[in-house]
């Protein structure tokens, strides 16, 4: 059991030691979600059946127990249901890592997944419209494999349009209330007098239904569903030119550190509470100037989860209590 003071605490240690580990665990056991999977299967240790995550939220008891496939979910000892009910009276997360860089320079898929974090904690149902759609994308690439062209095809094309229609709503109303927070946060972070923009490029097309009446001969050739959100792209411009192109490696960086500050703010806004920071390893990667810019432009009240391998970073601009991890022990 570890006690968290209410601004924060910081586990330090070598690498492979457990502490992403840590905030893994956090992380699922508020929001249901690793940031580094979508397979609970995955974050089974290895040569175990099942993995358990309990903790004590904002005065809450709640427990994650994963076994055989499904989720068993309790609040105060009582089972949820679902995973929606679980989360429907939850916190709210953002997770901060190195890999973050990725989401200027790396491939479309973690900026989709940025987006459906954000959604699937303040606009209702998106959850729920994401896995559905996921599942439904999947069995209809099958169908397109197997050469199964009838009204088995035409049905599950009906279901893709249906939650895909949802999941670009959602989407949509994201990269909307992001906009103005990423200029801020660039701006406060160092990033230049480049202006910053957010443009949201929509994978079905105008019309999801004529998108997918064009590519039809194509997806048959390939077996492949070849328009739908799973196509979707968070493009990203500094001073009017693509980041990933023309930014340099420090414009990159400050980019993601103010999509994360912005999204943040976002939950803040419009989930009306102040999500927990999960932070992990990045502050020994930055300079002085920039750490202190990033701490201030952090919500008012916001608690802090950070892992780093050095401390000697810590000083006046923050101020939090460091635990040793070692072979996945606290000391």
């Amino acid at each position: 059991m570890v006690d968290v003071p209410e601004r924060g605490i910081v586990f330090a240690g070598q690498n492979a030691q457990g502490k992403t580990s840590l905030l893994e665990a956090v992380c699922v056991l508020v929001r249901l979600h690793s940031p580094r999977t979508r397979k609970p299967r995955q974050m089974v240790r290895f040569e175990t059946a099942y993995f358990g995550i309990a903790g004590e939220c904002w005065g809450v008891q709640r427990r994650v127990d994963f076994a055989k496939g499904s989720y068993q979910l309790r609040v105060d000892g009582e089972e949820r249901d679902s995973q929606g009910d679980y989360l429907s009276d939850g916190g709210l997360v953002v997770w901060m890592g190195n890999e973050d860089r990725d989401l200027v320079s790396g491939p479309g898929e973690g900026r989709r997944r940025y987006l459906d974090f954000a959604a699937s904690q303040i606009v209702p149902g998106y959850r729920r419209s994401l896995t559905r759609y996921r599942k439904v994308l999947k069995e209809r690439n099958i169908l397109l494999r197997d050469g199964r062209w009838g009204q088995e095809l035409d049905a599950f094309t009906r279901l893709l349009i249906e939650h895909g229609d949802e999941v670009t709503e959602g989407r949509r109303r994201i990269v909307a209330g992001l906009k103005d927070s990423v200029a801020n946060a660039q701006v406060a972070m160092g990033g230049g007098a480049e202006e910053v923009g957010l443009g949201y490029q929509e994978g079905r097309g105008d019309d999801f239904l004529a998108g997918l009446e064009m590519t039809q001969e194509r997806e048959r050739r390939q077996g492949l569903t070849l328009v739908g959100p799973h196509r979707d792209e968070l493009r990203l411009t500094l001073g009017g030119l693509k980041a990933a192109d023309f930014g340099s490696e420090g414009q990159q960086r400050t980019l993601a550190l103010a999509l994360k500050l912005a999204q943040g703010e976002l939950l803040r806004e419009q989930g009306g509470k102040t999500p927990i920071f999960l932070i992990d390893d990045i502050f020994g990667e930055l300079d002085p100037g920039r750490r202190e810019r990033f701490l201030a432009h952090l919500p008012e009240g916001a608690q802090l989860l950070i892992t780093t391998t050095n401390a000697n970073w810590l000083g006046s601009g923050l101020e939090l209590e460091v635990r040793q991890v070692t072979e996945g022990r606290i000391a």
